[in-house]
């Protein structure tokens, strides 16, 4: 029995709108504790931006701004400033094998699912290996929990 991308995916993914701020992506991206923020403007797919693009758009804490100025800018700069527009997505319909090939070959951490240019739902690394676990257990799909292990925090090395 073939495993389809719908089986698996993540439906109604959290988006964030062009005209947002970086400010607003890190405050969802923390909340929801995801890495893959799909942009959506009138039920459209026009991009999307990951905590990596979040990070890259703002200075390094090396450098020589105070926090506030680091905070004027992240509510300055517009997510359709760091969105990448060149999207690589998959269908539902298409087969589990499709989307870790995708995955691979574009060295990315999540698929946006879509029905035309209809966003549908998101597949990620996490629900591929999720999908693997199941299959090798012989278990039938299940929605994930909202609601993830917490890594342990990294103690300071200072002493």
């Amino acid at each position: 029995m073939t495993m389809r991308v719908k089986d698996w995916m993540r439906r109604r993914p959290v988006t964030i709108s062009p005209q947002e701020t970086l400010r607003t992506a890190w405050r969802i991206i923390r909340e929801h504790r995801i890495r893959h923020l799909p942009v959506v403007e009138q039920g459209r797919l026009v991009g999307i931006v990951t905590d990596r693009d979040l990070r890259h758009a703002l200075p390094s804490r090396a450098a020589s701004l105070e926090m506030h100025e680091v905070a004027f800018l992240a509510e300055k700069v517009r997510i359709w400033e760091v969105m990448a527009r060149a999207v690589v997505t998959i269908h539902r319909e298409a087969p589990i094998e499709e989307a870790a090939h995708l995955l691979l070959k574009y060295r990315i951490g999540g698929l946006p699912v879509v029905k035309g240019e209809t966003l549908v739902g998101i597949i990620t690394k996490t629900d591929l290996l999720r999908a693997l676990i199941h299959r090798k257990q012989g278990q039938a799909p299940r929605q994930p929990s909202r609601k993830t292990a917490r890594k342990p925090r990294r103690r300071s090395s200072a002493r």
